[in-house]
């Protein structure tokens, strides 16, 4: 009795622990596939000059294009100062160049090119496609963002922040929004030489209503209203108030609720229509 009985209870631990080791070693491939898939699209990322150009210098020279039109509104009669007003400018330009048209493009030329038609053939999900394409230019966007905080803090006196916490959700939201904006924009985007127009609409919108180029707060009431419900709005708002502590706990709530339900529809759009096949 005791035999066979041992011997059941060590079959049993066997299976147990190979299920487990199974378990442990299929989530490690996961990240050695997104690690080489991130090198290989940032591999590709590089030997585009126009995208190696565009991703990294834009956002960091495009706050200064805007610093004219800043200079002639009354900063401190709305209660700004001028490096807050440029730190989150220079930070929504990252969301929007670095990751978001930088993207579009990328997926759009993997598609056409048929690169994720045969990702999708290997071990690789959907989900790992898309996350692998977009880490370099998330990594470059966070990178950037970092970078203009500091820059803005020493050279503008926009100081420390007050409440960093807000600061980086807003870096959190405002990375994953872009990203997937990006692959839902890809979706009906054509070509790539299209994928610039096709992302205008949200880059211009969002530089007008999202205060990236214009801060919210001069805009009319019933306008900023409005403004705060597009896509960016909530991250460049937690962004902003992680410099200046102005944005109260229900409202940095509502900000993150806002912010939650769009990556939700984003989410849920790209899944829905996204596509893996040329458009031809």
């Amino acid at each position: 009795m005791s035999g066979p009985g041992k011997h059941v209870e060590v079959a049993a631990d066997g299976v147990g622990g190979h299920a487990r080791t199974s378990a442990v070693r299929s989530l490690a491939p996961d990240r050695r596939r997104l690690r080489a898939l991130a090198r290989a699209e940032l591999t590709l990322l590089v030997r585009n000059r126009s995208a190696v150009l565009t991703a990294p210098l834009v956002p960091l020279a495009l706050p200064f294009t805007v610093r004219p039109a800043i200079d002639q509104i009354d900063l401190g009669k709305e209660g700004l100062s001028l490096g807050t007003v440029m730190l989150t400018a220079a930070i929504g330009f990252s969301f929007l160049f670095a990751v978001y048209t930088s993207l579009v493009s990328a997926y759009v030329a993997r598609r056409e090119e048929l690169v994720l038609k045969r990702l999708r053939t290997g071990e690789l999900d959907d989900a790992e496609i898309l996350v692998g394409t977009a880490l370099p230019a998330v990594c470059i966007g966070l990178a950037q963002a970092l970078l203009l905080a500091v820059g803005c803090a020493v050279l503008l006196d926009a100081g420390g922040p007050k409440a960093p916490w807000l600061t980086l959700l807003g870096l959190f939201f405002g990375l994953l929004l872009s990203a997937a904006l990006a692959a839902l924009t890809a979706a009906f985007t054509r070509t790539t030489d299209s994928a610039q127009v096709t992302a205008l609409p949200l880059v211009l919108v969002s530089m007008m209503g999202s205060g990236i180029a214009v801060p919210a707060d001069i805009l009319p009431d019933r306008v900023a209203a409005v403004c705060a419900f597009l896509p960016l709005s909530p991250a460049e708002r937690l962004v902003r108030a992680g410099w200046t502590g102005e944005l109260s706990g229900y409202e940095a709530l509502g900000a993150v609720a806002t912010a939650l339900a769009w990556t939700a529809v984003a989410v849920f759009a790209v899944r829905r229509w996204f596509r893996w096949e040329p458009r031809r």
